[in-house]
């Protein structure tokens, strides 16, 4: 069975919101999905390719002085239907999150507790700084967005976003107090 291309999906939905060109869709997705759903440049351009092949997107070139051609692309209306297809199909599996510190800690019995600790102190820092980045980009929904269609959306994204890193900023202060009980008890 043939793993389904998420990502091609993703880019079908950016072209509905008015992205035109691989630079737009990359700037869009590093201020929105890339919070949740990582593209690279790399997989941009290829699936742009793919869509076009696919009957799914158009693209016209337009030339520029002293640049290479600007490509803009635009949804078809089989790019629609695919991507409705697509949104309306049952979500398959949970995702198994990739966590490098969780992997380190599985295997905490190698490596000092000074060392997990501050592993740990220093995850808690990123997830704070996530937290209050996602508040940011809440306050500039609420703001300047809230008139569009898609705010309710982003919202409610946004605040699963807030509440799983609220879980793991929770999560690693427990942690952190746990492991400093033990070091306290072993000493």
């Amino acid at each position: 069975m043939t793993a389904i291309n998420h990502t091609k999906y993703a880019i079908l939905g950016l072209l509905i919101t008015g992205c035109r060109s691989g630079y737009s869709i990359k700037q869009l997705i590093d201020k929105s999905l890339n919070h949740f759903w990582k593209v690279s440049y790399g997989q941009i351009y290829p699936t742009l390719k793919q869509l076009v092949d696919e009957g799914y997107a158009t693209v016209k070139q337009t030339p520029q002085d002293g640049k290479p051609d600007k490509k803009e692309y635009e949804i078809t209306q089989e790019g629609k239907l695919a991507l409705q297809d697509w949104l309306q199909a049952p979500v398959k599996d949970i995702p198994t999150e990739k966590n490098e510190l969780l992997l380190k800690l599985f295997f905490g019995t190698e490596q000092t507790n000074s060392v997990i600790l501050n592993q740990l102190a220093q995850y808690l820092k990123k997830l704070k700084e996530r937290y209050t980045t996602y508040l940011s980009i809440e306050q500039m929904i609420t703001e300047n967005l809230l008139a569009h269609s898609g705010s309710t959306f982003w919202i409610i994204t946004l605040d699963y976003g807030k509440r799983t890193t609220q879980a793991a900023i929770d999560w690693c202060e427990v942690t952190i107090e746990k492991l400093k009980n033990v070091q306290e008890e072993k000493e």
